[in-house]
């Protein structure tokens, strides 16, 4: 009788275990998973499908589908694909809250699908559905973090919501969330993410690590302006995929934003491409803004490949504008007119760059001095970007909007030198003379002036300039620039 009730037992353990055992990141799925985050997502779709017949109860797949669907639109931008593809989301949603409640992998899986989708519906635009999954998504990892505290792969999204939560400007999206009653921090993420950069590697879990230094490599250089972004970026990448298209983009997009401009156009040129990859249209309006950067006589190529390429609604104002400047710098006026044009009349107004290109169309042409140094600057090329200003003073600018950013114009240039005295200095005087403008570089110089201090560790003016932010009028980039002010105040509050 004994032996009978304990096969009985063992059966139904044995059952109950083939039933729940639902979340199985198996060898053939880590291999998806890689092939999808290195942008082979043909191969990709093969070894899902693979994997639904060998093993069709395994709801990884369903996570997988989705990881390829975020990163195919991720890429493409294309806006009837997604219209198509979100209803997709539902499904997947409803599939995988049939699981097993009891892995770490059902709240971690139903967060992914939510919080990938939210990226894409605010890239589009749709920002009250994006703030509704965020949401829904911030609460299920905070759960999850609580029930299963050594599940690392949960530390990704939740550290990129704690982010995304702290740093968002005032705006549609930050207005739903605040409705919601949803708060992150931006260093309490950032800490979480560099903290996984540490541990994953050498865990169980380490095939998730490409994937954290997509996120934490941007957060870096875009949103918290880590002036180590791109040495740390050289640090991460070393152990990351050497076959990986997004490697390749991660190495060239952060080089492009620290001033690295000429590393950065080695690394895209010479991207991995082929049958086997996306198509990545993107990567090309990299190398052209990047060469123009350093003044190459082929930069336009890439803007005009880009264009034709590209089947998204992202930076087509921008890449215009710059073939707009391209004309302008070799003095070609009726062409530049004939692009800016262009920038007005074509692309969208999802992206900031498209927003900024279309302010910046519909304003008097740059000073080609200052343009010049301005993008000399941004490529890294400091002693150039001084020199195209040599001999110049503010009296040789009619316009106040050229008085201010020349100025500040000469502060970036020798903050980026680290002569810090200098520009202080520099950014001091666009200050004075740009608290009542419209334009940002007044404000823009407040938080660099800001930054600086903190670096002195003199947080009392650190603290100064960071107020000084929301008494200017400005309205460009108003919203961002004041969300800066507040996390450097908030970093001071916290030492």
């Amino acid at each position: 009788m004994f032996r009978k009730v304990l096969s009985i037992a063992l059966v139904f353990v044995c059952f109950s275990s083939t039933v729940l055992a639902n979340f199985d990141f198996n060898s053939n799925c880590i291999h998806a998973y890689k092939s999808i985050l290195a942008l082979r997502l043909n191969e990709g779709r093969l070894l899902i499908d693979k994997e639904k017949a060998l093993h069709p109860q395994n709801a990884i797949t369903t996570l997988l589908d989705n990881y390829y669907d975020f990163f195919l639109i991720l890429t493409n931008e294309n806006k009837a694909e997604f219209g198509k593809l979100k209803e997709n989301k539902s499904i997947r949603i409803n599939r995988l809250e049939d699981e097993d409640p009891n892995s770490p992998y059902y709240n971690f899986c139903i967060a992914q699908v939510n919080l990938q989708w939210a990226l894409l519906h605010s890239h589009f635009g749709e920002y009250t559905t994006a703030g509704l999954e965020v949401n829904r998504a911030y609460r299920l990892l905070q759960s999850n973090n609580k029930k299963y505290p050594a599940f690392l792969p949960n530390g990704i999204p939740l550290g990129v919501v704690n982010v995304l939560l702290g740093s968002l400007p005032g705006g549609a999206l930050k207005s739903i969330l605040s409705f919601l009653g949803i708060k992150g921090d931006t260093q309490t993420g950032v800490k979480m993410l560099e903290q996984l950069s540490v541990d994953l590697p050498k865990s169980p879990y380490s095939y998730h690590y490409n994937e954290l230094i997509y996120y934490l490599t941007y957060i870096q250089t875009d949103v918290v302006n880590n002036p180590f972004a791109y040495s740390k970026m050289l640090q991460m990448v070393t152990v990351a995929d050497s076959t990986s298209l997004l490697t390749d983009y991660i190495r060239g997009y952060v080089a492009l934003r620290t001033g690295h401009s000429a590393e950065a156009i080695g690394w895209l040129q010479n991207r991995h491409q082929g049958s086997d990859y996306l198509p990545y249209p993107y990567l090309d309006y990299l190398i052209g803004i990047a060469k123009m950067n350093r003044e190459d006589t082929g930069a336009n190529n890439y803007f005009y490949k880009f264009l034709q390429s590209n089947t998204g609604v992202n930076f087509i104002k921008d890449a215009y504008l710059h073939l707009a400047w391209k004309c302008l710098l070799e003095g070609d006026i009726h062409r530049y007119n004939g692009f800016i044009q262009f920038v007005k009349a074509k692309g969208y107004l999802f992206n900031d760059k498209d927003k900024q290109a279309l302010d910046e169309a519909n304003d008097t042409a740059p000073n080609l001095f200052l343009l010049r140094a301005r993008l000399l600057c941004d490529g890294g090329f400091y002693a150039r970007a001084l020199a195209a200003l040599k001999g110049k003073t503010v009296a040789d600018f009619s316009l106040e909007r050229d008085r201010i950013e020349y100025y500040y114009r000469l502060g970036r240039i020798y903050d980026a030198m680290n002569e810090d005295d200098t520009a202080l200095k520099f950014y001091q005087n666009a200050i004075n003379i740009g608290k009542n403008s419209n334009y940002h570089y007044a404000a823009t110089s407040a938080i660099k002036m800001g930054v600086i201090y903190e670096e002195q560790n003199q947080p009392v003016k650190a603290r100064e300039a960071y107020h000084h932010v929301f008494d200017f009028k400005n309205q460009q980039f108003k919203n961002s620039l004041e969300q800066k002010a507040k996390e450097g105040l908030k970093r001071l509050a916290a030492n």
